[in-house]
């Protein structure tokens, strides 16, 4: 875990309540599917925003993380109006990443709504390693889709699922599932990851989503129960194989 001051150099609504956030900063040694936990002013407990992307533009400027959130509650909506350059306190390198090694050739990448997001940096360094990437990303409606083409720009075969229709698929993520997947990675909320596991196996990786208080394992409050015992989403996870989750 680092404690780091973090500027803000875009923050923009690129769907219904999501938007994306890029921050310069120290960048150094965040993993596909960690976190970092924000410190927003006036409140209490900072907001864990799972990380997007992280870039290292020409020029030698300064590296910057991609975040993207969704305005859920008054820490977030906060988040919302901050202005570019306002300066963040930011914990980063925080939780357990994806585990690259076991993707195959033709892992498959789901994420459900802001479970989206961790997908992207995961998606560009498989297809840096030659992987053949298929991504489904699942939304309730058209006007809450972001990141399609960002993905397709990555060279992925992407499928969008919509629960009433009205962009790509009809249905949920599991009416997208074609069982070709050597191994599966997925973010997003408790409903789709029990019919994903239910639809697609034990052979993959879940990220969890759970409301924490510290960010860093001292609290307790983030605890489900495993196969292995009880776990700290927050340091243990967010990522677990699915084999180990009970839901």
């Amino acid at each position: 875990m680092k404690q780091l001051t973090f500027e803000i150099k875009t923050n923009e609504q690129i769907a219904k309540n999501v938007y994306r956030m890029q921050l310069c900063g120290d960048t150094t040694g965040i993993l596909p599917g960690q976190f970092v936990n924000i410190r927003v002013q006036g409140q209490f407990l900072r907001r864990p925003i799972s990380v997007c992307n992280i870039e290292q533009p020409l020029n030698n400027v300064e590296p910057y993380l991609t975040i993207i959130y969704k305005v859920v509650g008054v820490g977030t909506e906060a988040m919302s109006h901050l202005p570019v350059g306002t300066q963040l306190d930011v914990l980063t390198v925080l939780g357990n990443g994806y585990d690259l090694t076991k993707a195959g050739d033709a892992p498959l990448l789901v994420g459900g709504g802001v479970g989206v997001p961790p997908m992207y940096m995961l998606a560009r360094q498989l297809r840096e390693m030659g992987k053949a990437v298929r991504v489904i990303l699942g939304f309730n409606t058209k006007g809450e889709v972001f990141y399609e083409e960002e993905f397709r720009a990555l060279g992925c075969e992407v499928v969008v699922t919509t629960v009433d229709g009205s962009h790509g698929v009809k249905g949920f993520v599991t009416n997208a599932l074609d069982g070709q997947q050597s191994y599966y990675y997925t973010c997003g909320p408790l409903p789709m990851i029990k019919a994903l596991l239910q639809a697609a196996g034990t052979h993959g990786e879940v990220s969890m989503e759970e409301r924490m208080g510290c960010g860093f394992g001292a609290c307790m409050g983030c605890t489900i129960q495993t196969t292995q015992g009880p776990k700290r989403v927050c340091k243990e996870g967010p990522v677990f194989p699915a084999s180990e989750l009970i839901l």
